[in-house]
This record gives structure tokens, C-alpha cells and sequence, in this order.
């Protein structure tokens, strides 16, 4: 029996071994939400599958559902994000950003919102003039609104200008969100807030964001 080859968009956010020769990815699908896929032979020199599974890779990936997970047969893959890659602090950043979106996706789910975030939270991190710091904050705060844990109305009395973001944040389409700057001040105010909501309603801590922060920690304390 020969099964039909489903095609989906999405992003590769997990790429581990898999025995000698295979990887095994989680993918963050436009179309059927988190999914396992199993990369046959990718590991072998001159696979067609080696690029196409690497993490942060974006594009259109054909698949064979299996009982509990998929099997890939190739990608066209339209954006790698080499440029995170090869940053330190970007990658841990982007890294994150994968990992928060994992734990929010789930199987059979529409994950087009949570995909759409991500990839342009990923492309913020490629602009020199938005810093990294904003960047993390606003990609937490809206994950958040798009699984409904938020609060509307904050908690804590804040300047208008902040108060302003987290209501923009919200309300505006994922596609708008990073078009605005903040000055130090308000920034540690918006990130504060963003720390709260995080605090009441996610019950785990994220591996790449104890790395994120220790890289910040060693930044801060390097003599020049």
C-alpha cells in the first residue's frame, strides 16, 4: 500500500540523534501543529535530509504519517537562518524562542499564529536597531496572548509608555509587532510585567533561557 505524501510549513525546532544514521525532529507545522518526524539516513554524508533538518530550518516539508510519528522525505527549505546561527547570543535567543513555542504547541492543532510568531520574533533577532532584550520580551508576552494567559490590565503601576507596549503587544497582528524601540527605562518596566505573567501562568523553567542568562551574566562582569 503506497501512502500519500502530506505537505506541510513549518519549522524544525528539535534535531537529535537517532541511531546511527537518522534524526529525529519536532516540527512546528502551519497545517497539524507540533509533530514528530524521523530523518532517515541524515546523518550520512551527502544526504538530501542533512540540511533540511537542521534547527531554525523553514519551508515546506513532505512527510509520510506513520502510526505515532512522521517520516521525511524531503523539504524546500526557504529560510535556514544562518545568521542566528552564527551568533552567540542571537542563537541562545532563538533557542528559546523554540523552546517556549514548544512547550505551547500540541499535536492536530492549528499552529499557524504560534509559527507566524516565531518566525518573525527570528528575523527581529536580525535587526541591529531592535535589541535582543525587546525582542524576548515581546515574543513572551504575545505566546502568551495567543493561548489566552494574560492579563489585560497590569498589575502593577507603570508609566504610560509602558503601560501603552503591553497594550499594543496584545492588540496588535504578530506581523506589526516589531516596529518600535524603548528607551532603558521603560523597557525594565515592560520587561517586569512580561516577568509576572510569565511567573503566574508557566509552571516550568526553560533550559536555553538558564544559558541565555548566564551568557548575559558573563557579558556583564567581562573587564574590557
Amino acid at each position: 500500500m503506497v501512502r500519500d505524501i502530506v505537505c506541510a510549513t513549518g519549522m524544525v525546532m528539535k534535531s537529535t540523534s537517532f541511531g546511527d544514521a537518522d534524526r529525529r525532529l519536532v516540527l512546528l507545522t502551519r497545517e497539524r501543529g507540533k509533530i514528530t518526524a524521523f530523518a532517515r539516513g541524515a546523518k550520512r554524508p551527502g544526504s538530501p535530509l542533512m540540511g533540511v533538518s537542521r534547527t531554525f530550518a523553514f519551508g515546506s516539508f513532505r512527510l509520510i504519517e506513520g502510526r505515532d510519528a512522521y517520516s521525511l522525505q524531503g523539504a524546500e527549505i526557504s529560510n535556514y537562518f544562518e545568521g542566528i546561527a552564527m551568533d552567540m547570543e542571537a542563537a541562545c535567543y532563538g533557542s528559546y524562542f523554540l523552546e517556549l513555542a514548544d512547550y505551547y504547541s500540541r499535536e492536530n492543532m492549528d499552529g499557524s499564529q504560534l509559527l507566524k510568531l516565531v518566525y518573525q520574533s527570528l528575523r527581529a533577532l536580525l535587526k541591529p536597531a531592535i535589541p535582543n532584550k525587546l525582542v524576548r520580551r515581546v515574543f513572551e508576552l504575545k505566546a502568551m496572548v495567543l493561548n489566552g494567559e494574560y492579563t489585560e490590565i497590569l498589575s502593577r503601576q507603570v508609566s504610560d509608555s509602558a503601560s501603552y507596549t503591553w497594550e499594543y503587544v496584545i492588540a496588535s497582528p504578530i506581523e506589526t509587532l516589531y516596529q518600535f524601540t524603548l528607551k532603558e527605562q521603560v523597557l525594565r518596566e515592560f520587561s517586569s510585567c512580561v516577568e509576572e505573567n510569565m511567573v503566574r501562568y508557566i509552571d516550568r523553567r526553560f533550559h536555553s533561557l538558564d544559558i541565555l542568562e548566564s551568557l548575559s551574566c558573563d557579558n556583564e562582569n567581562r573587564i574590557f
